[in-house]
């Protein structure tokens, strides 16, 4: 853990920095306490340190260190990781149990993200195949693309033989008939609006041997426009790795996040030395100076750096996210930013 008087400095320098900024654009957020906004900064930790989005990722960080204790890679350990929430059809915002899209059929995004190497994979709007993230490794490891979408990258699925699935569960297409027949006829070229409730798993990983790696899966925004894709499959937006600094993902309205690169912007503050959680609260409150919308984004982040220090921060009361290394395994609660003054935050405390 950081001294004392280390820790101090730090938060010196972060309420510093808020104050100008809070000079800068008065009308969208008050100037708070780093005290207040960061919470408990956590402090270095040897690998592994597995951190995710939403308490449904604490499942996922178990199933990454297993499959390291196993023997199996980095890469392999996070690819299995997020497998593990893409299988569970009971969850309605990472695979194929996922909200569908407006027209009733389920459209998933991924990517896949390597330290070592800068190498990365990606695939969006895949429809029927059960495992996104094993796709977008595939394409990382097998060509020389980062992204393929859509029909290109089912028919790159089909020839690899991935598993496939339904493409909506009985359970959602209940849901999605009920949604059409309260909405409002469709306008011109069919579109309807989409609903508000969505997540994602955005899961980073500190190796033992120091290397970083990162991953993301979701079903996308519920009730989408077919073809619509997210942050989340978009290296620099849902998810970004650099091995010399650290990582760093997305949950949220992607569209809110893939406009500023957030992930990317994440650790490059990193790199200039933020904590990883004051990295996530500069960087909400960067895009809520600019962005029309202040404060009312529905965007969180989680990050990593490469001594085991990781954060979390989000717009409103903030989200659950779920970090575990050897010595545990939990759900914590993340730094809420609004317009108004926060109050204090739990940081890096047990639940």
């Amino acid at each position: 853990m950081p001294t004392t008087s280390r820790l101090a400095s730090s938060r010196r320098e972060f309420l510093r920095q808020t104050a100008t900024a809070a000079v800068a654009a008065p009308a969208l957020f008050h100037a708070v306490s780093a005290e207040t906004a960061t919470g408990i900064l956590s402090g270095p930790q040897k690998g592994p340190v597995v951190i995710s989005t939403w308490p449904f990722g604490k499942p996922s960080n178990e199933q990454t260190l297993k499959t390291l204790r196993e023997g199996g890679s980095g890469l392999d350990a996070v690819e299995q990781g997020i497998r593990l929430t893409e299988s569970d059809l009971s969850n309605p915002s990472v695979g194929l149990g996922g909200i569908p899209n407006s027209e009733g059929i389920v459209q998933l995004d991924a990517c896949i993200m390597t330290g070592p190497g800068h190498r990365a994979g990606s695939v969006a709007a895949v429809i029927g195949y059960q495992h996104p993230i094993s796709i977008a490794r595939k394409v990382m490891e097998t060509t020389k693309h980062v992204m393929l979408v859509g029909e290109g990258a089912m028919r790159f699925a089909q020839e690899h033989g991935f598993e496939k699935g339904p493409e909506v569960t009985d359970g959602q297409r209940e849901a999605w008939k009920k949604w059409r027949s309260e909405q409002p006829k469709p306008t011109v070229g069919g579109a309807r609006p989409p609903a508000p409730n969505h997540d994602t798993l955005a899961l980073l990983l500190l190796a033992p041997d120091g290397n970083l790696y990162g991953g993301c899966s979701t079903s996308g925004w519920g009730y989408k426009l077919p073809g619509r894709v997210g942050d989340s499959p978009i290296i620099g937006s849902g998810l970004y790795v650099d091995n010399e600094v650290g990582a760093a993902g997305a949950t949220g309205i992607g569209e809110n996040v893939m406009r500023y690169c957030a992930s990317f912007l994440i650790v490059e503050l990193m790199r200039q030395g933020r904590h990883p959680q004051e990295a996530c609260i500069e960087v909400i409150q960067r895009i809520a100076r600019q962005d029309p919308k202040g404060f009312d984004l529905s965007i969180n982040f989680i990050a990593i750096d490469r001594q085991g220090r990781y954060g979390a921060a989000g717009t409103g009361t903030g989200f659950q996210y779920a970090v575990a290394a050897s010595d545990f395994s939990r759900v914590e609660q993340s730094v809420g930013l609004t317009s108004a003054p926060i109050g204090p935050v739990g940081g890096n405390r047990p639940k």
